[in-house]
């Protein structure tokens, strides 16, 4: 099996990397363009593999798309190149628009050219696995879960850059017949995550006693996926998935964002303990404009038709993360020189002269 991982470089995509290449056998080509996320020293555990390449790119260059998916002939590719944090997106909407959507359809492009060559059976084993994320479907209230046919209600730039390139993906299988696959994702964490998210930025500032900044009062609500039970998944919707079809991808670990610092600086007053409890360092701070109160999702589909099932429940995954964390500064020290913890997606007022 030949697959051709982009974003490989970043947190899901190298966790995805090192599944295939460790766990599978699978010859893996990693097509990243390094973004500031994007950080190879995630990838050391395969770096030496005879089954692993790296292939530094921009998914919105259609030449290199189209040279690196004919030299490699691929019987996969699974997408998971995006620009993907939202406070990043609220003042530079720009890149997610060029990377996510653009970027998606440059390489949908140049994968249904190279698909159109296949001889059978190839072409009808090929699959493009589109890998998004749950918040194209807004916020939900305190009841129900999202489903694969929950309508798309995206309220950041993040978000509607994803919708975006979802339904194009959607619209490449329908009017082309290319072979697509569509994964949306609950909230990742666990090892090799970029310090600017909730969880390994807590850590670390936790380390530094640093605040720990909380926004508005802690009570939006996530459903938490340990990276690794998501690199599984992912695997498996690449297999077996039917063209056309979407699977929700979801730890079933619903979680309030205060909760989840809490529980991290307990384990952290376990692990490493200091002069005062690590709680101590929680500070709220003003909310971020179009905050989703809550995110959770239905991943029935995916455990009853694929058989998929999370190995991680939230409790056994943030202690293994935190762990992870503790025993890697060779990994997240040279990152914390790049982003050193400074709150994002602040925006900034705007004066209106009154109307004349």
């Amino acid at each position: 099996m030949r697959v051709i991982v982009t974003g490989g470089a970043g947190f899901i995509g190298s966790a995805v990397v090192r599944h295939l290449v460790i766990e599978c056998g699978y010859e893996v080509l990693n097509f990243d363009k390094l973004t500031y996320a994007g950080y190879l020293p995630s990838l050391r555990d395969v770096e030496a593999s005879p089954l692993y390449q790296f292939f530094h790119a921009d998914i919105c260059d259609a030449s290199a798309v189209q040279n690196a998916i004919a030299n490699f002939r691929p019987d996969r590719i699974m997408h998971l190149a995006a620009e993907s944090h939202v406070d990043r997106s609220i003042t530079g909407a720009a890149d997610f628009v060029q990377t996510n959507v653009i970027g998606t359809f440059t390489l949908l492009e140049g994968t249904r050219a190279y698909w159109n060559s296949l001889p059978e059976p190839q072409r009808s084993a090929f699959r493009f696995l589109h890998v998004s994320t749950d918040e194209v479907y807004g916020s939900l209230g305190e009841d129900g879960l999202f489903e694969e046919t929950t309508p798309y209600d995206p309220s950041s730039p993040y978000s509607a850059s994803k919708a975006s390139s979802d339904h194009l993906a959607k619209a490449w299988e329908r009017t082309y017949g290319l072979p697509v696959v569509v994964s949306n994702c609950s909230n990742n964490y666990g090892p090799y995550h970029f310090p600017e998210k909730l969880i390994p930025l807590t850590i670390l500032n936790a380390l530094s006693r640093r605040p720990l900044p909380v926004y508005g009062k802690g009570e939006n609500i996530r459903d938490w996926l340990f990276v690794e039970d998501h690199a599984r998944a992912l695997d498996l919707i690449a297999e077996k998935g039917a063209p056309g079809q979407t699977y929700n991808v979801g730890g079933r670990n619903e979680r309030r964002n205060i909760d989840v610092v809490r529980t991290i600086c307990s384990i952290l007053d376990d692990l490493a303990p200091g002069e005062t409890p690590y709680a101590d360092l929680i500070s709220f701070v003003t909310d971020r404009p179009g905050h989703d109160a809550r995110y959770a999702i239905d991943a029935t589909k995916l455990e009853s038709e694929l058989g998929w099932k999370a190995r991680e429940n939230f409790d056994s995954g943030i202690r293994r993360t935190v762990e992870w964390y503790l025993a890697n500064e060779w990994w997240w020290g040279p990152l914390r020189e790049r982003y050193d913890g400074e709150r994002l997606g602040t925006i900034k007022p705007v004066a209106v002269e009154a109307a004349q």
